[in-house]
C-alpha cells in the first residue's frame, strides 16, 4: 500500500514542555488508521503538524510523497480534515456551507451541486440543508463539519475526535461513510479514546502516551480497554512516572 501521510522523527516543542516526541506514523492508502491515548498525549498536536497548523520543532511531513514543505494548492484539494470545532459561516445554511466547501478544495460548480446533495443524505442532513448554520445543535453541527471535511472526495481523510457531540445514529452515520472510503482506496487517520469505536473501523492502531509512541493495540483484541491502561501504566512506570 502506498502512504498518503508520513511522519518521521516528529517533534513538537512548546513553551513549556513537549507535544510530541521522536513520532513515527504512516498512513496507507485503503486503510483506518487509528491515534489514541489519554487527553494531552499529544494526539492533535500531532495532527496539526500532519495538516501544516502547527511547524514541527525536528522531523519530516510527507503528504502524497512529497516533503509537506513544497505541497501545492492541488495536493491540498485531495485533503479533508475537521481537527477541532467545524468551521463554517454562521448566516449561511448547511447546503451552502457545503457548497463553498466543495469549491475551496477545487470542485466545479456543477459538479459540487451533486456532492453536497450525496453530503446531504449520508450525513442525514437533508432536513437541515436550509437552516443557517448558527442554529444548529452541538451535534447536527459536527455532522456538517465532517461532511465538509468529506464533500470532495478526499484521497486522505484526517480527524480528529470525529464522534465528539455525535448521537449513536451520527456515530453509526460516519462509521458507515469512513469504512466504505477505505474500502474506495482512500487513507484515514483518526484519532479516539473511544475505543469500542476504534475496534470496529480500525486496521491499525498506534498507541500515544505523553508525547511519544509506545507501540500499537491490536483492534481485534478480546479486552482493548484493558490493554490500553497496561500499557500506559507500563510506559509511565519505566519513566519513573507512577
Amino acid at each position: 500500500m502506498s502512504a498518503l501521510l508520513d511522519l518521521r522523527g516528529i517533534r513538537r516543542e512548546f513553551v513549556p514542555g513537549v507535544g510530541v516526541t521522536g513520532v513515527d506514523l504512516r498512513v496507507a492508502a485503503g486503510e483506518i488508521h487509528a491515534l489514541v491515548g489519554l487527553n494531552g498525549a499529544g494526539k492533535s498536536t500531532l495532527m496539526r503538524v500532519a495538516l501544516q497548523m502547527l511547524r514541527p520543532t525536528a522531523g519530516s511531513v510527507y503528504l502524497m510523497g512529497r516533503p509537506l514543505t513544497v505541497a501545492t494548492g492541488s495536493t491540498w484539494s485531495r485533503v479533508g480534515h475537521l481537527v477541532g470545532p467545524a468551521a463554517a459561516y454562521g448566516e449561511l445554511s448547511v447546503r451552502a456551507n457545503l457548497a463553498a466547501a466543495a469549491r475551496l478544495h477545487g470542485t466545479g460548480r456543477r459538479s459540487a451541486a451533486a456532492a453536497v446533495e450525496r453530503m446531504l443524505s449520508e450525513m442525514a442532513l437533508d432536513e437541515y440543508a436550509d437552516r443557517p448554520f448558527r442554529t444548529l445543535s452541538s451535534g447536527n453541527a459536527q455532522r456538517v463539519g465532517l461532511a465538509a471535511a468529506l464533500v470532495h472526495r478526499p484521497d486522505l481523510i484526517v480527524l480528529d475526535e470525529p464522534t465528539n457531540a455525535l448521537d449513536p445514529a451520527g456515530v453509526l452515520l460516519l462509521r458507515t461513510s469512513l469504512l466504505e472510503r477505505a474500502r474506495q482506496g482512500a487513507g484515514v487517520l483518526v484519532s479516539s479514546h473511544h475505543l469500542d469505536e476504534v475496534a470496529r473501523v480500525a486496521d491499525r492502531v498506534t498507541l500515544l502516551n505523553r508525547g511519544h509512541v509506545v507501540g500499537s493495540l491490536d483492534p481485534a483484541g478480546v479486552d482493548l480497554e484493558r490493554e490500553f491502561f497496561q500499557r500506559l501504566l507500563a510506559d509511565d512506570r519505566s519513566r519513573g512516572l507512577a
